[in-house]
């Protein structure tokens, strides 16, 4: 946990790039996950409702969620399905796969065929499941943006540090001086401008001034808020 501004900001972790669903049936009974990345129980309650105003004649809008670096936050409801065979389940896989800041509601259109307990863990596993199948999961990873200002004459040394080093250059700006604008993992950051002061022998102002999350999909670099 990197903490900012008095804010808890998580250093990595995995979650779904953006809101997906899916459907499944058992038995004549429709099962429809719908996901969201979330990061307070607020937005989480916000989008159950929604779910929930959508599905008005739907008889369960059963959930889970977790949010915070350890899942400091976990909700599950049943939703009038027997004790256990609905939110646990949902909750179980979450936590099982490690995906954080996420909600997961999955509604029931009642087929008119009982599945008993073991069917409703199994057909709310089965229906999580395939609702991450249909998602693109991704890694987050907290980065520090990072200007690092030189003259010409040592502006060669610099890019390749940044370059070679493991670290994200994410844009150059050109004039009197060359800025390097580079993304650096909050973790490294210290290594980081040892390794700038190094190469231009101290020549260097280095300015560290917020902080931005990243992660590459489909093989390419989407920065986030959050």
């Amino acid at each position: 946990m990197f903490r900012f501004g008095g804010k808890r900001l998580i250093q990595k972790y995995t979650t779904i790039l953006e809101k997906s669903n899916a459907e499944i049936e058992v038995k004549k009974s429709k099962f429809i996950a719908n996901l969201k990345p979330i990061y307070s129980e607020e937005e989480a309650l916000e989008f159950l409702e929604q779910i929930r105003k959508k599905n008005y004649n739907a008889r369960h809008n059963c959930f889970a969620y977790q949010i915070g670096e350890r899942n400091e936050i976990q909700r599950c409801s049943d939703d009038g399905e027997p004790s256990g065979t609905a939110g646990k389940p949902i909750l179980e896989i979450l936590k099982g796969m490690d995906l954080k800041n996420i909600i997961v509601v999955i509604t029931r259109y009642f087929g008119g065929t009982l599945l008993g307990t073991g069917g409703l863990v199994r057909a709310y596993s089965q229906a999580t499941k395939e609702g991450i199948s249909s998602s693109d999961l991704i890694e987050k990873v907290l980065y520090t943006k990072v200007d690092v200002t030189v003259d010409y004459t040592l502006s060669g040394k610099v890019q390749y540090e940044i370059l070679n080093g493991g670290y994200i250059l994410q844009d150059t700006v050109y004039t009197e001086n060359v800025t390097y604008i580079a993304l650096v993992e909050v973790d490294k950051i210290d290594v980081f401008k040892s390794k700038m002061t190094e190469a231009t022998s101290g020549k260097s102002t280095i300015d560290d001034h917020n902080f931005i999350y990243g992660a590459y999909v489909y093989g390419e670099l989407k920065l986030f808020d959050k």
